[in-house]
């Protein structure tokens, strides 16, 4: 089995998993999948910018209460890539659930995160995340000036 298809086989189901379990409250999945070791970094949806493990390990357990009502998450991997010792995805994730107790909705984000390899397991270093207003595919139309 090559790198590549040992990152996507053995460790996105695991990531997976801990997103959905994140969503339904439950941090310790995400915590394990996550690195201690700096540089580590946050640029979530809602607009943190974490720096460093304290900041970024503080902030799970406000985000997994701020979902309620779960019903569904995945995520589609759009391109992904390892070299070495660090690997990257670049996906669409969709959830539908409430979020600080407003309506059950649909949510999607465009979401890059980069993996370093510690240890021989794969652990998370990076993650950017952010509303996406169109369909995928869809070209956004310029703005005039």
């Amino acid at each position: 089995m090559s790198e590549i298809e040992e990152f996507r086989n053995r460790f996105l189901p695991r990531l997976i998993e801990a997103e959905r379990a994140l969503h339904q409250g439950d941090i310790e999945p995400r915590l394990q999948l996550w690195t201690r070791k700096d540089p580590v970094t946050l640029f979530g949806a809602i607009g943190m910018r974490n720096v460093g493990w304290e900041q970024v390990g503080s902030t799970f357990g406000w985000l997994a209460s701020t979902f309620s009502n779960y019903r569904s998450w995945d995520m589609e991997v759009l391109a992904s890539d390892v070299r070495g010792d660090l690997a990257y995805t670049a996906a669409i994730e969709r959830q539908v659930t409430s979020i600080n107790n407003g309506p059950v909705e649909p949510h999607v984000l465009r979401v890059t995160q980069v993996y370093r390899r510690e240890d021989g397991d794969w652990k998370v270093v990076h993650r950017h995340g952010d509303g996406l207003t169109q369909p995928p595919g869809e070209v956004p139309t310029p703005t005039q000036n």
